[in-house]
């Protein structure tokens, strides 16, 4: 049975509810538990289309990381440990981004996530992560095969790496008083993501609704959506709908054949407050060191 430091196991039920399938016992040999220490030590931004961050930083610094989970997994597929840290909370973790816990001697799967929710992530299996009813956030994944031969103590490191796509929505019209909302519907990709591939779980696509809570009346907006892409780079329609308090469409606009990479950020510039359709048109940048930018 593993046992896990106490300082790892607040009492929280949103945490529970995320490592769901670690509520089963777990079969293997007790007899011999090894101390697993697990620091995640930076986190690497491959290319500069978030200018917010450095190449690499540390985990605590970064603001776009709200919460860190640790799982490990049999080589069953059988969940064997989840913990989750959240940035917000202090009880969960003693140093952010350091964990200690035992495993029993075994092979295991190891997978850390960070993210930029005040939520726990949920683990539907080891290849199935979602961020439930939450709104998808920025995610770095990291994973490693671990070997566990005896009970002397492990001591691993872990970079992580990107895996999200960005989308930037900026308006080049004003925004209407009665204009409050912008419902964004991706016609591919998705909310869940493979932890061992760092990509989407079904290409269903999904819909985003954004508040224009800091922008005026009268100003241009910029709204913003992350989802996850079942290829490294894919291409899908958009459609962009602006609504009132109500929920009552006001201006709708579909582009087509929106370019969208992992780790990069695809901005659209377009008039979203006038009435009829305007078609897109653009053109791809050989250059992924650069943000893609797209008028509609």
């Amino acid at each position: 049975m593993k046992k896990v430091n106490v300082l790892m196991i607040a009492a929280l039920t949103l945490i529970a509810w995320s490592c769901k399938e670690n509520e089963e016992t777990v079969a293997g040999d007790t007899s011999q538990v090894a101390t697993v220490n697990v620091h995640v030590n930076n986190f690497s931004v491959s290319q500069e289309d978030f200018p917010t961050s450095r190449a690499e930083q540390s985990i605590a610094e970064y603001s776009g990381i709200k919460a860190i989970t640790l799982a490990f997994y049999k080589s069953d597929g059988t969940q064997q440990s989840c913990t989750t840290q959240l940035k917000a909370d202090n009880t969960t973790y003693t140093t952010f981004g350091n964990f200690s816990l035992e495993l029993p001697v075994g092979s295991y799967k190891m997978i850390v996530l960070g993210y930029g929710s005040d939520y726990p992530m949920v683990f539907n299996s080891m290849t199935d992560v979602t961020f439930g009813e939450e709104k998808t956030r920025e995610t770095f994944s990291y994973t490693q095969d671990v070997v566990i031969s005896n009970a002397a103590a492990n001591d691993l490191t872990g970079t992580l790496q990107r895996i999200n796509s960005r989308l930037h929505v900026i308006s080049t019209d004003g925004r209407p008083a009665d204009a409050t909302k912008v419902r964004i519907t991706f016609a591919a990709g998705g909310k869940g993501f493979n932890p061992l591939t760092g990509l989407a779980t079904t290409d269903a696509g999904f819909t985003n609704v954004i508040d224009f809570a800091s922008t005026a009346a009268g100003e241009v907006s910029k709204s913003r959506a992350d989802l996850f892409l079942t290829t490294d780079e894919q291409t899908m329609s958009l459609t962009i709908e602006t609504l009132d308090d109500d929920g009552y469409l006001l201006f709708s606009k579909v582009v087509s054949n929106v370019p969208f990479k992992r780790n990069r950020i695809t901005s659209l510039t377009g008039s979203m407050y006038s009435p009829g359709s305007v078609s897109a048109t653009f053109s791809v940048e050989t250059d992924w060191e650069t943000d893609y930018e797209m008028t509609f």
